[in-house]
């Protein structure tokens, strides 16, 4: 899950930074609207953070460009406490849920999971996979209700996989989901990423097929014939 936080604050821009990424969220970061403008329009997020006081191009402007090329991105907004007026425009111009500051880390995240799954068409916090389980909120998988020591990374790439069940996901399309900007990620680390996962699925009879120059699939699961 990548998401976007534009915030002008350094301070503030850290700390949740520092939140989201350890609650298992890719997480690239701005402090201009013009910079929010550029990486909207040119690269995939699953969530945008947008501060309203942003310098440059507003926030509400950066919000507007988003709606006008169409994109359903879920956005939530960042606003003083006694901005009512600028909520009520945001909410209008387009975004789906704001807070005002200061506000509670805690409750941001659960904002934060709420918005991510209506983006992903608002489906349950649980995905399922045959023996295979993954809790969207807890970012924790199962096999026959068994914990798998996942790492980071192998969270990540499961969930993007869970998502595109029978879909061929190529390493590029691995890249933007799994990597900030800055990290060197080549694609022989990705493969090594798909081994890793691949070996920890297996023995619940979990494949990732490989379509060679192509990408990888979590194939369908097909339950064995009962007697």
């Amino acid at each position: 899950m990548r998401i976007l936080l534009a915030e002008d604050d350094s301070v503030l821009a850290d700390g949740l930074t520092r939140s989201l990424r350890q609650s298992g969220y890719v997480t690239d970061c701005v402090n201009n609207g013009m910079a929010a403008d550029t990486a909207l329009s040119t690269q995939d997020f699953d969530l945008l953070i947008l501060d309203l006081g942003l310098p440059k191009m507003s926030g509400l402007d950066v919000l507007k460009r988003l709606r006008a090329r169409n994109s359903h991105l879920p956005v939530l907004i960042l606003t003083a406490a006694d901005s009512i007026e600028q909520r009520v425009r945001g909410l209008d111009l387009g975004a789906d849920d704001y807070m005002a500051k200061p506000f509670s880390l805690y409750e941001l995240e659960a904002r934060v999971r709420a918005l991510t799954r209506r983006g992903a068409g608002g489906g349950p916090t649980m995905i399922s996979h045959g023996p295979l389980n993954f809790d969207q909120i807890g970012r924790i998988a199962y096999i026959n209700d068994q914990v798998i020591d996942l790492s980071a990374r192998e969270v990540g790439l499961l969930e993007v996989l869970l998502q595109r069940t029978g879909r061929l996901v190529s390493k590029d399309q691995l890249v933007d989901h799994l990597c900030e900007w800055g990290e060197e990620v080549s694609n022989n680390a990705i493969e090594v990423y798909v081994h890793r996962l691949r070996k920890k699925i297996e023995v619940g009879g979990i494949r990732i097929a490989t379509v060679r120059g192509l990408g990888y699939c979590l194939e369908k699961f097909n339950a064995p014939n009962s007697l």
